[in-house]
């Protein structure tokens, strides 16, 4: 049962212009009304994902002792290595059941943002997870600026809008391991329900079920993408940027069925930011007599920083 619509990507790159406006058209509706969409057609190939969920699964299957080697606090889980149960949701006390890494941007040329960036932590064991997880990068940033270009057209904006605020912007990579519940759990979710801080975010695959979102409707329904799909939905700055306009939708992971505990979980989502000086003040398109203004000004790294204390990765 698919609960969210479905867009190909290949129609807004077709060349054809009816075509580039449907698509446009219709990830925009999309978006005002679920917040989510999947998406095939997208350049990342089946290989790439193949290829990455192995290196993936590789580095969490160590010792913990060799993972620790890749955790630096001070860096507020924003590169390397963030062992389990030291995130939670915002508003939550209750540590998500996860760990994870994060992978961030390779600055292109003499950019000065260059110096608000730590630099990637490479895994030393493991020299193809680098080069793999380098090259999904890059082709998760090159499908989300596509997207990007048509929310851009939808809202009335220039295509290229979001380009210069994205060009090296504070993009991560995150792959998360849900280890196997071995004892009752204090509660049934291994993430908490959240939304996602950047402006849009973009997953590709999953090895289990459990991702849910909560409808209008104020229900829980399952999020089931097919093979090759990649599902990508509104985060809070694009929402935040369009007054409401576009919906950053509440969702999370819950636990699998009793008969599944002793199963692993592998995501990789690619949380798309822009650079931290982006304004993200509503778009006066957005503000109405009808639509009331319902956000303070703030840049995307204040933003940022704003969250990542209330998610409890910075202190």
């Amino acid at each position: 049962m698919r609960n969210i619509p479905q867009v190909d990507l290949s129609e807004f790159l077709s060349g054809d212009v009816q075509r580039k406006q449907a698509f446009v058209e219709k990830l925009g509706k999309a978006y005002e009304d679920v917040g989510f969409v999947s998406v095939i057609n997208h350049g990342i190939g089946d290989e790439d994902i193949d290829m990455l969920y192995t290196q993936v699964e590789r580095f969490f299957g160590q010792p913990t002792d060799e993972k620790l080697k890749y955790e630096v606090k001070e860096l507020a889980g924003q590169r390397g290595y963030t062992s389990f149960g030291r995130e939670h949701a915002k508003g939550s006390d209750a540590p998500d059941l996860k760990e994870f890494y994060q992978w961030g941007q390779t600055v292109k040329g003499e950019d000065p943002i260059k110096k608000e960036y730590p630099d990637n932590i490479l895994v030393e064991e493991m020299p193809e997870f680098n080069t793999i997880i380098q090259r999904a990068y890059e082709k998760f940033e090159k499908a989300g600026a596509h997207l990007l270009e048509a929310i851009a057209l939808y809202l009335g904006l220039p295509e290229n809008y979001f380009d210069d605020k994205i060009n090296n912007g504070n993009s991560i990579l995150r792959a998360i391991h849900y280890p196997p519940i071995t004892q009752e759990p204090k509660n049934a979710i291994r993430a908490e329900q959240h939304e996602d801080i950047d402006l849009i975010t973009l997953l590709v695959g999953a090895s289990a079920d459990g991702l849910e979102l909560l409808t209008k409707e104020n229900k829980w329904v399952p999020i089931n993408a097919g093979p090759g799909e990649i599902v990508v939905n509104v985060g809070d700055m694009l929402q935040r940027l369009t007054n409401n306009r576009l919906r950053s939708t509440t969702h999370r992971v819950v636990n699998p069925p009793r008969e599944k505990w002793n199963t692993h979980r592998y995501s990789i989502p690619f949380f798309l930011h822009p650079r931290s000086e982006m304004d993200l003040t509503c778009l006066d398109s957005c503000v109405s007599e009808a639509s009331p203004k319902n956000f303070t000004d703030m840049t995307a790294g204040e933003y940022l920083d704003e969250r990542l204390r209330e998610i409890g990765l910075k202190k």
